[in-house]
């Protein structure tokens, strides 16, 4: 009856409240009228329906480990393309007008005259007189540090000029390098390498590191990697203290030395014309190649092509470009213009300077790494002068250019060499002593291990492939063969050898064959005692086969010193009978 009533509704329920029609038609409105906000987060958000990128490990949580690694590599690389976007500074670079100017004719008094004045405090003169010089730029070029060979040495703001610190050793200096940052720089002296504070103070002597040649700082790494005269290369942590560890090249002192910025592999350069690749993991170089016919002198990785591609000269004049993905020979190879010594040295843009007698030559990119055969396109081109010309330094995020020589240093300017945009989290120009604490803080939290350098850094965070499941065929490989068949078949067997096998061979089934025989005994009693088998007799064994008089002459000599019961026995017998031999000798 209840169901009835309830089905016609004659009757209301007595405890509900009659309904809000005005509430139900808001709610409709609402739903008329979605939250813009909302539709907006909707159709920005992307939910991840592809499977997962290891389907083949077994381990969920390993699984969703790396999928979620694979993910935010993916997310970085698109933000570094969003990121693209906010680089408004484009390089600049020398245009000429028409077909018949070239640009290697454009002075740097014309340069000068056509920019600004800040970008015009990039030329300029250093005269010294302390012997030849190297120069160090930090990483976000605002500093620079030089070194004369007969010992001053400058730390300065070249912007400003402001002087940070100036030494006089008074003893032979070979090289100079900043640290992490321009509060702490390292100098290669006459016999050991110091480390200074930005005051000029010093603070450290790396004993371990003997007359050093050059110098290079991993800042990823916080590694300090030196070569000597012995061709010992190695590689000291700045922040711990310890040596991490040493390599012994076996090719002598090495002139030519630099870094990779991709994947931080150090190229060295040796006198017999070959460059080593070497990672703190590996005591023997990843990479051997001969690259000159005589000494290199300079070697420089473009960092403008995540170092694919490799610039090296010898001692006979040569500049040849490698391509560092496969090493199948030297994308383009020329002659320098001048005598001495050429140095190379590659922009952040891609552009090569090498320095060849008095002239310090340019040339920019794509030119450089085209397969062409000749000298590539001059860009530009400046004499200095002074001989030698010993160091050659582009300046990050600056279009500078600085030389070292006999009489000190000189900056030219190249449009179109640096970097136009800085990230402020990398290298920040501008920086403020609060923002430099605050990076070197992150970046030694940031620290990679030496043991994460490789040729390829795309292997950290991934796994190795699974291998497949691989049958060895049914005939059995020449090496897995036992010792009288390989010689049998190399036709090297020997008579003896030989029956030493088939005696051996022999006695293993005499073996088998008398337990067998022993065992079908045994049963054989228990069931049958009565009756009885003949017993076979062993073959007697020949144990003087293939042994020569000489050889049985060296054992029984041998065996004199040695003493067992059956010898101590015999001695004691003759200690008994020789009071009567003496008796029988006097009658």
């Amino acid at each position: 009856m209840d169901s009835l009533i309830s089905a016609g509704n004659s009757i209301a329920p007595v405890g509900k409240k009659p309904r809000n029609h005005h509430k139900q038609r808001r709610k409709e409105s609402q739903s008329d009228h979605p939250d813009a906000t909302l539709q907006s987060i909707i159709s920005r958000t992307k939910l991840s329906t592809a499977p997962s990128a290891h389907p083949h490990i077994k381990n969920p949580k390993l699984r969703s480990h790396l999928s979620r690694i694979t993910q935010r590599a993916k997310d970085a690389k698109e933000q570094i393309e969003d990121a693209q976007l906010l680089m408004t500074e484009e390089k600049g670079r020398i245009v000429t007008e028409g077909e018949l100017e070239k640009t290697w004719k454009v002075t740097q008094g014309e340069i000068v005259d056509s920019i600004g004045v800040e970008q015009a405090k990039g030329r300029r003169e250093w005269k010294l007189d302390g012997g030849t010089y190297k120069a160090r730029y930090t990483r976000n070029g605002r500093h620079l540090a030089i070194a004369g060979k007969l010992g001053h040495v400058a730390s300065f703001d070249w912007q400003t000029g402001k002087m940070h610190a100036e030494l006089q050793l008074q003893e032979t200096l070979r090289d100079i390098t900043y640290l992490h940052d321009h509060s702490h720089f390292a100098v290669a002296q006459k016999k050991y390498v110091y480390i200074y504070d930005q005051s000029g103070l010093e603070i450290h002597r790396l004993s371990s590191h003997i007359e050093v040649q050059r110098m290079e700082f991993l800042p990823f790494h916080w590694l300090l990697v030196t070569i000597g005269n012995a061709g010992y290369l190695k590689y000291q942590d700045t922040s711990t203290g310890q040596l991490v560890s040493q390599h012994r090249t076996k090719l002598g002192s090495s002139r030519a030395m630099c870094q990779n910025l991709h994947n931080a592999v150090i190229y060295l350069g040796h006198q017999n014309g070959t460059i080593t690749l070497h990672t703190p993991n590996l005591s023997t170089p990843a990479v051997t190649q001969l690259s000159h016919l005589g000494p290199v002198v300079s070697v420089s990785v473009d960092p403008n092509s995540q170092g694919r591609y490799m610039a090296s000269a010898g001692a006979d004049g040569r500049v040849k470009i490698w391509d560092c993905r496969n090493w199948k020979g030297c994308v383009r190879e020329w002659m320098t213009r001048g005598t001495g010594d050429p140095e190379l040295e590659w922009s952040q843009k891609g552009y090569l300077g090498v320095t060849t007698g008095s002239s310090v030559n340019v040339y920019s990119p794509p030119t450089i790494t085209s397969p062409h055969t000749g000298i590539p396109p001059l860009y530009l081109t400046h004499l200095i002068p002074h001989r030698p010309l010993t160091s050659l330094r582009f300046c990050p995020y600056a279009d500078v250019l600085t030389t070292g020589h006999s009489k000190g240093l000189s900056s030219i300017l190249v449009p179109g060499s640096g970097e136009p945009n800085f990230d402020s989290n990398e290298a920040d120009p501008f920086e403020s002593k609060k923002a430099r604490r605050e990076r070197e803080i992150r970046s030694l939290l940031d620290k990679i291990q030496p043991d994460m350098i490789a040729l390829s850094p795309d292997f950290i965070g991934t796994i190795a492939e699974p291998v497949k499941p691989h049958h060895p065929p049914q005939d059995v490989p020449f090496s897995r063969l036992p010792r009288i068949e390989r010689l049998k078949i190399s036709g090297k067997a020997d008579i003896a050898e030989e029956n030493e096998a088939t005696d051996s061979e022999e006695e293993e089934d005499e073996e088998k064959a008398a337990s067998g025989s022993e065992s079908s005994e045994e049963e054989d009693a228990n069931d049958k005692p009565s009756e009885k088998r003949p017993i076979r007799t062993k073959k007697e064994k020949k144990k003087m086969r293939g042994r020569g008089k000489s050889l049985a002459r060296y054992l029984r000599k041998k065996r004199k010193n040695v003493v067992d019961p059956s010898t101590v026995c015999f001695t004691h017998f003759l200690l008994d009978i020789h009071p009567l031999i003496c008796g029988i000798c006097v009658l």
